[in-house]
């Protein structure tokens, strides 16, 4: 942490000002930092998520439908 060498008064009604100043700067420090996607990345893996979202809700809603239509066929055969 970049502000770990500075010294602030960790005490008193004022020391959150220079620690909130403190975490900012880390804070911006550390966003320069970051790798970012690129625009193509982001798309590609948004239509992947995408995709997979489909595949898994086609998929478990046909398992709802077969649990169901299992479960009503359990109660007739018990009727």
């Amino acid at each position: 942490m970049a502000s770990a060498s500075k010294n602030l008064a960790t005490t008193g009604p004022a020391s959150w000002v220079p620690r909130l100043q403190a975490y900012v700067d880390d804070l911006r420090h550390e966003m320069r930092l970051v790798t970012w996607p690129t625009r193509e990345q982001v798309r590609s893996t948004t239509i992947v998520v995408l995709v997979y979202v489909f595949a898994f809700a086609v998929f478990f809603g046909i398992v709802d439908l077969l649990l169901a239509k299992g479960q009503t066929a359990l109660y007739q055969y018990f009727r």
